[in-house]
């Protein structure tokens, strides 16, 4: 596999190829990656929206499922999950877990119809997003209004020990655990990939500001363990 450093994040080519190569082995690095703390975090943060029973909810770059499988029992039986997602293969692995609808495509341009759903979700994609605006004015077309958008990522730390701490965890010890577990050095370029995007991702204004422009007034931010980002927003 090529150098992740020699690709932009918002390559959609090299991205797709990066992750059909590893989706087998996705959750087991995100176990690795979030210390057992994933399923919890989903979870509160889709509560803490608003996501309530009945609703209708689309999870962008849904992956293997792993925040779909949280809203799901939220909406429960009088609501529905769609996912999409730009890698085929992660919509198998999340076709194993998930008896909901699936779509292969771009956040930036979603085939779903003007004001058809009650919340949208991403978790983690911010990175592979070349234009924010285009994006979430997308996510907006298709919330009926008064619906919610959600948006899960990561940002650099504040403090230096956090910092260092991140360089340490993310940029050396989760690759190389990640390997270990799966024995697949695709695996370990793809945690590389993860810790050059995060070093240079998005910061929490540009998000929030970018919310605001596209059709989200007064966009909230709720931050966890100064890495974890819920950013939340409604259409008027």
């Amino acid at each position: 596999m090529a150098d992740p450093a020699d690709f932009s994040p918002r390559d959609h080519a090299f991205v797709r190829r990066l992750f059909d190569d590893t989706a087998p082995y996705y959750d087991t690095v995100n176990r690795i990656f979030s210390l057992g703390s994933g399923s919890w975090y989903r979870r509160r943060c889709l509560l803490r929206a608003g996501l309530q029973p009945g609703q209708t909810v689309l999870d962008v770059a849904i992956g293997t499922g792993l925040i779909a499988e949280a809203a799901t029992r939220i909406v429960g039986a009088a609501g529905s999950v769609v996912g999409l997602d730009l890698s085929h293969a992660m919509l198998v692995q999340a076709r194993r877990k998930l008896d909901i609808p699936l779509v292969q495509g771009t956040a930036e341009s979603l085939p779903f119809a003007d004001d058809s759903v009650d919340f949208v979700v991403m978790g983690y994609a911010i990175r592979h997003i070349a234009d924010l605006q285009l994006c979430f004015e997308e996510f907006r077309r298709v919330l009926k209004p008064g619906g919610t958008l959600l948006l899960l990522e990561v940002s650099s730390p504040t403090r230096a020990i956090f910092k260092s701490t991140l360089a340490q965890y993310l940029g050396r010890a989760v690759p190389r655990l990640s390997q270990w577990a799966t024995r697949q050095p695709k695996v370990r370029s793809l945690m590389n990939y993860h810790w050059e995007t995060m070093k240079d991702c998005v910061s929490p204004g540009v998000i929030l500001e970018t919310m605001e422009r596209s059709g989200f007034p007064q966009p909230a931010c709720e931050g966890y363990f100064d890495l974890f980002r819920a950013y939340a927003g409604r259409k008027e």
